[in-house]
């Protein structure tokens, strides 16, 4: 058995165009512009390719965009200026401080200053809450929400299945396993320290990677058939990989490439967000 491809790129382009479609629209129809305001606080050239690429997609699908870069030593005093700032700018629908920031950066404090309605990544309390709430009008996060869309719209049903993932973090494990119990999926989470891993994973009808472990889910620990999803971004000789170790391709019936699967999702899903965003603000 070979894995059929989980393909991120080709569903992302499928979220672009609806977008795009969306837009013109909204705008032909006399309605407002979504305008994304991006920040990036120090020059990491990885961070600044992201953010190039997310302004890319923005304007690829009728999204105005504007850039801010500060300088490595920026304090959190500064930022925190900033958010306010765009908080307060009308022509602004949504705000993404690309993460990591410098480490005097408190973010913490910046996720709790930016207005929960122009909250792009879904990171503050109160869409936070909401979607663990099951409420309407929260942001779901970019990755665990693309990770649903392209389960989705790859036909993996959802519903009734055994789904287990593999990270705890706030950002990707917790909310991922929220959205997939809102589907109705049983799910267990996992991590590092989970006594015999195996023992869960090799049960699962849909297995998400995301614990940050180089070749953490290796071949017997996979369910002949299943979907994997594999999240995680690891450098191992300069070389980016996520979770899965050797021959996971030739036990899962569907796979996420790394690169190729989930990082496309996390932009489209993002790009999606800014369009929403507009539409509560102004509806």
């Amino acid at each position: 058995m070979t894995a059929r491809v989980l393909d991120g790129r080709a569903v992302a382009r499928q979220i672009y165009d609806e977008v795009a479609t969306a837009v013109q629209q909204r705008v032909s129809g006399g309605g407002s512009t979504p305008r994304l305001a991006t920040v990036l606080v120090g020059d990491d050239p990885a961070s600044a390719t992201y953010v190039s690429l997310k302004q890319r997609n923005a304007h690829n699908v009728g999204i105005e965009s504007e850039d801010h870069r500060l300088p490595a030593g920026t304090t959190t005093a500064e930022l925190l200026a900033l958010v306010q700032r765009l908080n307060g700018d009308a022509s602004v629908s949504a705000i993404l401080i690309q993460q990591p920031t410098p480490k005097q950066v408190d973010m913490s404090r910046v996720v709790m200053a930016v207005d929960p309605v122009k909250d792009v990544d879904g990171f503050h309390p109160i869409n936070a809450g909401r979607v663990a709430l099951g409420l309407p009008g929260g942001v779901e996060p970019c990755t665990p929400a693309g990770i649903i869309e392209l389960l989705v719209r790859s036909g993996i049903a959802i519903e009734g299945a055994n789904a287990v993932v593999v990270g705890r973090s706030n950002l990707v494990g917790k909310p991922t396993a929220l959205l997939l119990l809102r589907r109705n999926a049983t799910v267990t989470v996992c991590h590092t320290r989970t006594r015999d891993l195996r023992a869960h994973t090799s049960g699962a009808d849909i297995l998400v990677a995301a614990a940050g472990r180089a070749g953490l889910i290796q071949q017997d620990m996979v369910k002949p058939g299943s979907a994997v999803v594999d999240v995680s971004t690891n450098w191992v000789g300069g070389r980016q990989v996520g979770d899965l170790g050797a021959g996971v391709e030739t036990v899962a019936g569907w796979l996420s490439p790394n690169p190729g699967g989930v990082g496309p999702m996390t932009r489209a899903m993002l790009i999606k967000n800014t369009f929403e965003a507009e539409v509560r603000r102004r509806g």
